[in-house]
């Protein structure tokens, strides 16, 4: 799980690097190191404000996503699990991660999927965005560097000494941070789309969908982000500094 600490951090490297890069000098950009693609930055803050899998998100088409409503569908066809225990999801953004889908539509909303692919004609890898999280941490991996992969610790946080992280500890980070705001952990585990178990009889009779109370849960992480990363202590959503929008 990813600290407050290390949030600030991360926003902080994603913003420098990406700032030195755009400022260097036409003809010597091969001197610096090149950021993080934009849209796999903003898979980062969606990942960690909506408690999504990383595959769910980089499947996502224009077509789910509702800029004017807030609202993002992910189809049960795209969410992880066995056939017939798979559903759909959906969520309900908080104006954090509306930011960043409004900021991806601005980079990708001419095509039909919000990561696509080079030759347009589908989404990326699923595996793409963990692989460039993971190549800018190469103190953690035990390999020889790969051609045309990145091989540096540019994304290491905390100098390491807590481990690498992953795409999926943002849902792991994003959960515990609604824990400690006080969110029933029944609403959590719907916010991450999990399976309930439990009663035939309580499933099949009880069938209130939470959105209410999803939509509160997503808004508080929201608005808890914002505060991170703009150092002040407030518990709603307000316009965020521009290293992350």
């Amino acid at each position: 799980m990813l600290s407050e600490a290390e949030i600030r951090e991360l926003a902080d490297i994603l913003a420098r690097t990406s700032a030195e890069y755009e400022a260097a000098p036409a003809g010597s950009k091969y001197e610096y190191e090149r950021p993080l693609k934009q849209e796999s930055q903003l898979a980062i803050w969606i990942c960690l404000g909506t408690l999504c899998r990383i595959g769910e998100l980089l499947m996502a088409e224009w077509k789910h996503v509702d800029l004017e409503a807030g609202s993002w569908f992910i189809p049960k066809e795209n969410v992880k699990g066995r056939r017939g225990k798979r559903q759909d999801q959906l969520v309900h953004l908080s104006a954090f991660a509306l930011r960043q889908f409004e900021a991806l539509h601005e980079l990708t909303g001419d095509a039909a999927w919000c990561f696509p692919a080079r030759n347009i004609k589908g989404h990326v890898c699923l595996s793409s965005v963990s692989k460039q999280i993971g190549d800018r941490q190469e103190m953690f991996m035990a390999r020889k560097p790969l051609k045309h992969r990145k091989h540096n610790n540019t994304l290491v946080l905390g100098e390491g000494k807590n481990g690498n992280w992953t795409a999926h500890d943002l849902r792991r980070t994003g959960a515990t941070m609604m824990q400690a705001l006080g969110v029933n952990p029944d609403v959590i585990d719907r916010c991450q789309n999990h399976v309930l178990s439990g009663s035939k009889v309580r499933r099949h009779y009880q069938h209130h969908d939470y959105a209410r109370e999803k939509a509160e849960a997503w808004r508080m992480l929201g608005g808890r982000l914002t505060a991170i990363l703009t150092g002040c202590n407030v518990k709603g959503d307000f316009p965020i500094h521009s290293m992350v929008a």
